[in-house]
């Protein structure tokens, strides 16, 4: 904005002016999603789950067709949250004048994070990969035994 168009050509309402100008471009610095936000949404995006509850456990299923098991991660982050990760890379065995005429598989980095509940046995996961399917098993904890009332014993006085 200039404000000698306006008649105000004091230095005081030029630094407030610039402060309001300068204000918009903090703002969308905080409000646009950093790459790595945007990269991690992609590939949480791009990776469905199957999630089942049965009674002892709880199952997480994810199509990784073509996936060695060290191209995939399972892991406990932040006491509770189960991530699920990977990566699907390009074959580097291409042979010299070969084009690609249609490319739908997904390549890159993927990624699924599941927050798990406070009955989940931490200690009991288990990740199993057959013919391209993984499978992550969280046991549950055994259910706490319900509180017997305690009797108090009534004396006369």
């Amino acid at each position: 904005m200039d404000l000698r168009m306006l008649g105000l050509d004091n230095p005081l309402f030029s630094a407030l002016a610039h402060l309001a100008d300068s204000s918009d471009d903090h703002e969308k610095s905080f409000t646009t999603p950093t790459r790595t936000y945007v990269r991690d949404a992609r590939a949480m995006a791009s990776t469905p789950a199957d999630v089942k509850e049965l009674p002892s456990s709880y199952v997480f299923t994810i199509d990784m067709p073509g996936l060695k098991t060290e191209d995939m991660k399972v892991q406990i982050e932040e006491g509770n949250v189960l991530v699920i990760s990977g990566e699907r890379k390009r074959p580097e065995e291409e042979k010299e004048g070969v084009k690609y005429l249609r490319m739908e598989r997904r390549m890159g980095k993927f990624m699924r994070k599941f927050v798990l509940p406070e009955n989940a046995n931490l200690e009991t996961i288990s990740a199993v990969c057959q013919d391209g399917v993984l499978t992550v098993t969280v046991q549950k904890l055994p259910p706490p035994e319900p509180k017997k009332p305690k009797t108090i014993e009534v004396k006369v006085a």
